[in-house]
């Protein structure tokens, strides 16, 4: 299983001075990738401070691509209804030629409405619309001439240069828990990736449904990525009511292991979503120190 670890993205500390920091020591250690997410905005008053100050994933991916040399460039993920295919296509093209082909793609479908509002986009058969956004992107991505005539997209024939570094295309992985999501992913993407609330004791019972859908649908299933999204809590060690990725380091690299049983071929570790190292009153020094530690610590080979 190879192992990943995420940028600083939400709360005080998500810098780029800490962002860069980050992705150079995990490069340096020999991690596989480096991630970020998307939070457009959150409603005003919300009581949830999981999300706060989020840059945008693919912005700041573009920034760490100049300042890395050798680790991959993970997003999970970046919601399909607030862009178009043309806009997502040009972007995600142009972000593999800067980072030299580095790029893996992670698409959802979003679940925030007020994100919707704000986007003016409609949630309302976001599945149906995500299948023809796939399409249309794929088409624009070949270099050549491409007309579109869907349900929800159109263009006529037209031609996007350069096309990705990547051929075909780079490594588009589908988020998503409901099965409909699972399977979509077995049919239509090079694999999927867990979200921050999927329990990590269920993932093989994800993973078999997509690679269900990926044969049904002609596919070869040994071929996908199952891209797990780690969120990390490291406290003391011990804990009677401890749960699986919280604990002290080697309780957590232990659930590494039972992870990667269940089928999952790549794992990133993210403490974005530990409210000791994002929340309100989290000292952004002390939060990269602990990044540092939990680099040190869940290092390839350590």
């Amino acid at each position: 299983m190879l192992i990943g670890f995420a940028v600083p993205v939400s709360g005080g500390w998500a810098t780029p001075a800490g962002q860069v920091a980050v992705a150079r020591e995990a490069e340096e250690r020999g991690y596989h990738s480096i991630w970020t997410l998307q939070r457009l905005l959150n409603p005003a008053g919300s009581p949830d401070q999981t999300y706060r100050a989020v840059p945008d994933p693919l912005v700041t991916l573009a920034y760490l691509a100049g300042c890395t040399e050798r680790v991959r460039l993970g997003v999970a993920i970046v919601n399909l209804p607030f862009y178009s295919p043309a806009l997502l296509a040009k972007q995600a093209a142009t972000l593999d030629h800067v980072s030299g082909g580095r790029l893996d793609l992670g698409v959802g479908l979003g679940w925030m409405p007020e994100e919707f509002a704000a986007a003016g986009a409609p949630m309302e058969r976001r599945g149906a619309r995500a299948e023809e956004f796939l399409a249309a992107m794929r088409s624009l991505w070949t270099g050549e001439a491409a007309a579109f005539e869907g349900e929800f997209y159109r263009f006529p024939p037209v031609v996007m240069e350069p096309p990705p570094l990547q051929s075909p295309e780079p490594p588009v992985l589908l988020g998503g828990t409901a099965e409909p999501a699972l399977r979509r992913a077995g049919r239509l993407a090079a694999g999927w990736v867990s979200s921050s609330r999927a329990d990590p004791a269920s993932l093989g019972r994800s993973i078999a449904v997509v690679r269900e859908a990926a044969r049904e649908a002609g596919r070869d299933p040994s071929a996908l990525r199952f891209v797990c999204r780690a969120a990390v809590r490291v406290r003391e060690a011990g804990r009677p009511d401890r749960r699986p990725l919280t604990g002290s380091h080697e309780e957590i690299r232990a659930d590494f292991e039972e992870i990667a049983e269940q089928g999952v071929t790549e794992l990133f570790v993210d403490l974005n979503f530990d409210p000791e190292l994002t929340g309100p009153g989290a000292d952004p020094r002390v939060s990269m120190e602990r990044a540092r530690e939990a680099l040190r610590a869940f290092a390839p080979g350590a």
